[in-house]
């Protein structure tokens, strides 16, 4: 066999398409040249690395195709950051195009120049860029306007020293609107990183070229200059008129952004004007372009309402009369409707009322169930605004509540809650029908909304009693909210009706002392329970004080004056949208993504570092060192007692003895009935409120148990005593509770009520 004819497996049989395309950018016909770097530009979209072809393509520079010219720059925009040294081949070009007969040859080298950020083109940039600003055609002008904000973003010092910030601020007077527009776009730009902010600055002067030349802009323009106006602070209530009445006809722009930047103007000159009958006129010509905003695309529906929300709580009086715009449709989006039904209840007043009912129990007739829970809030937030309605929403839960539906009837009751709290003693008759619906309920807010009512006006339910043991039923396996609710209501179940109430309280208090982890239930039950036993007449004055009065606008959503104002000053914007400063979601106005990501990144840091902190590893103590109690450490305080408190020690009781174990419920409940004449510590027996506070039940049931054992080690005459088993006394109000017995201190058991504090934990 001939070794010439061996097949040749590694050799490369094909080249490659890098090498293609050189060959074909080298090639004498210009066609050819011409799809060469078409097919580089195409890969170069796609993702592909075509970088080693610069060389190549920096010498099809040179041609009078305007396309191809337009290609190549592209393509040099892309790749100058990492072939930073061959950028140097174009200067030349560029430099010569700047010169062209065809403005957007000229237009387009300056430009390109500009969007290469390496920074050995600077130096070459200079001179191109002054010829440029100063050229006869307008087109040339507004490009190298752009230029200059470039190459201040680069080095602002460069920019200053060649004097284009002040031609820039002399093309804001120039003939042509779109380079006026231009030039205000990028000394907008320059001013918002510039260190002393006196870029740009807008006076009387500014301001009258740049209305001049707002009609005439596209809509980009328009936008940048209207931004700009909104900067400025007018004189007098005339001069905020008059510009008021020449931003009036932008309203009419088809483009949605013009009409909210117009009205931002508006808006912010509002606060200038003093004629009354002015502000009126403009208020009703700010109505129908709002209007008309909603009949765009739903994106730029959401984005209008936000606005128009925000309008609103500035300026209630815009949009009365035009509340069934607002009305959702059928194919709405969710995010649309929750934001119409949000406008609904800002315009809703005793005129329009009515309408606005049936819709909205229409609206709770719908599939979509979190939809049809913010149409029952609305219904009750209607009750709230407007009390002459408050009856009318009434009704309307209760046909609601007779429908059985399940997270209707649920919803309806939280609402009926904040009524009540709305309209006390008004609205008792239809208690027995929210009563009827008990069972239904399994919503933890439902559920304690329920309760609250019926704790509420337990003197005005014969059966409340029952109704509490239902769901005492199951305590334990309760949410918080639904424990906490249920502790509240059943103390005020036995302050208001003391005798048929007094063993679900005791078992109650003893449940969420003993049984519950929540340290917030056992808490309050503490509290409620030190408060029982002391001085019923100061519990009943805690718990049935009367309630703080309830407004539609008590939300979250409430906004402040001084952030309203920051937010109106930023109609049109994310912050807008958002209903957040700029600094909330940006950061220290750092716009980059690469500051973004730096800012990720210290926080993430700044995360360890605290993770770090807190999983140290403490020293452990010497084995020889009794256990040291930290919280006996936090009370361990010498408060004007003659000898020092020493620190308890958690051990378990011996059999042999003889100190009899104190009594943690008495001490807590009888606190000063403890304090011996000659114990020293004096200063606990006027803090006879603090008692069972602030986790006091940490060792509650080890202690107990401790308790017990020494109990019984000692005699029965110690045997525990249960703090509430005298809790019958207090039915009269008048009567106060009867001494705990406790054991005779003698000379090696005597010890002061602080050290039976300690002792519990």
């Amino acid at each position: 066999m001939d070794v010439f004819n061996k097949p040749k497996f590694f050799a490369n049989n094909t080249k490659g398409e890098n090498a293609e395309l050189l060959a074909e950018l080298n090639s004498e016909y210009r066609d050819r040249r011409k799809d060469a770097v078409k097919r580089v530009i195409a890969n170069m979209t796609v993702g592909k690395d075509v970088s080693g072809l610069f060389p190549q393509v920096v010498k099809n520079m040179q041609t009078e195709d305007l396309e191809m010219k337009k290609l190549v720059y592209l393509y040099l925009m892309n790749y100058a950051k990492s072939n930073p040294d061959l950028v140097i081949l174009a200067v030349n070009t560029f430099v010569k195009d700047t010169d062209h007969v065809n403005p957007l040859i000229r237009a387009l080298a300056i430009r390109t120049m500009g969007c290469i950020r390496v920074d050995k083109i600077l130096d070459h940039l200079c001179e191109p860029l002054r010829k440029c600003l100063q050229d006869d055609n307008p087109y040339v002008r507004k490009t190298a306007a752009l230029c200059v904000a470039k190459l201040w973003d680069l080095d602002q010092e460069r920019a200053i020293d060649n004097g284009f910030v002040t031609t820039l601020q002399d093309l804001v007077s120039d003939s042509t609107p779109m380079v006026v527009a231009n030039a205000v776009i990028a000394l907008a730009e320059m001013q918002e990183s510039s260190v002393n902010k006196d870029v740009f600055v807008v006076n009387v002067a500014i301001m009258n070229k740049m209305l001049a030349a707002l009609n005439e802009c596209n809509e980009w323009g328009q936008i940048a200059i209207l931004t700009s106006l909104a900067e400025y602070r007018p004189l007098d209530s005339k001069e905020a008129e008059s510009v008021c009445e020449r931003v009036i006809p932008r309203l009419q722009h088809a483009n949605g952004s013009v009409v909210l930047s117009a009205i931002r103007v508006l808006m912010i000159f509002l606060r200038y004007i003093r004629n009354d009958e002015f502000t009126k006129g403009l208020i009703k010509k700010m109505s129908p372009p709002l209007v008309s905003l909603l009949a765009s695309a739903p994106e730029v529906q959401y984005v209008s309402l936000r606005n128009i929300n925000l309008i609103l709580q500035k300026r209630p009086d815009i949009l009365q009369n035009d509340v069934r715009v607002f009305f959702c449709k059928y194919n709405d989006p969710p995010y649309v409707k929750r934001e119409k039904l949000e406008i609904i209840i800002r315009l809703c007043n005793d005129k329009n009322v009515d309408h606005i009912l049936s819709e909205l129990k229409e609206y709770a007739s719908e599939v979509d169930v979190d939809f049809v829970r913010r149409a029952i809030r609305a219904i009750g937030r209607c009750a709230i605004i407007i009390d002459e309605a408050s009856e009318r929403c009434v009704n309307v839960l209760l046909d609601l509540i007779n429908t059985k539906i399940n997270y209707v009837v649920q919803e309806a009751i939280i609402v009926i809650k904040d009524i009540f709290r709305k309209y006390p003693q008004r609205y008792e008759a239809i208690i027995p029908t929210l009563c009827q619906n008990l069972d239904s309920l399994d919503e933890p807010e439902a559920k304690g909304s329920l309760i609250w009512i019926i704790g509420e006006y337990a003197e005005r339910i014969e059966n409340a009693d029952e109704l509490i043991e239902n769901f005492l039923e199951t305590f334990l396996e309760e949410n918080s909210q639904v424990q906490l609710q249920l502790l509240t209501a059943t103390v005020k179940l036995f302050l208001k009706k003391p005798s048929q109430s007094q063993e679900i309280v005791h078992r109650v208090l003893q449940t969420a002392t003993q049984e519950i982890d929540n340290p917030d239930t056992r808490d309050r039950a503490y509290v409620y329970w030190r408060l029982l036993s002391t001085d019923p007449q100061a519990a009943k004055a805690v718990v049935l004080s009367e309630k703080p009065p309830i407004s539609a606008d008590s939300s979250a959503n409430k906004l402040s004056p001084a952030l309203m104002d920051e937010l109106i000053n930023n109609i049109s914007t994310l912050a807008s949208v958002y209903h957040k400063p700029a600094s909330a979601f940006m950061g220290n106005k750092a716009f980059s993504a690469d500051a973004v990501r730096k800012a990720a990144v210290a926080d993430a840091r700044d995360e360890e570092q605290i993770m770090g902190e807190d999983t140290v590893t403490l020293p452990t103590a010497p084995a020889a060192s009794a256990p040291k109690n930290t919280m006996a450490d936090l009370l361990d305080l010498d408060f004007g007692s003659s000898e020092p408190v020493a620190t308890p020690v958690m051990s378990p009781p011996t059999s042999n003895s003889n100190i009899s174990g104190p009594n943690y419920s008495a001490d807590l409940f009888d606190m000063s009935s403890d304090m011996s004449p000659g114990g020293g510590s004096t200063v606990f027996g006027g803090m006879g409120g603090m008692g069972g506070m602030g986790g006091l039940n940490i060792g509650f049931q080890q202690n107990q148990n401790q308790n017990q054992n020494q109990n019984t080690a000692t005699s029965p005459s110690a045997s525990r005593n249960d703090a509430f088993d005298d809790l019958a006394g207090f039915g009269g109000f008048g009567q106060p509770a009867p001494a705990v017995s406790q054991p005779k201190p003698t000379s090696s058991t005597q010890s002061s009520t602080v050290n039976d504090l300690l002792d519990l934990f």
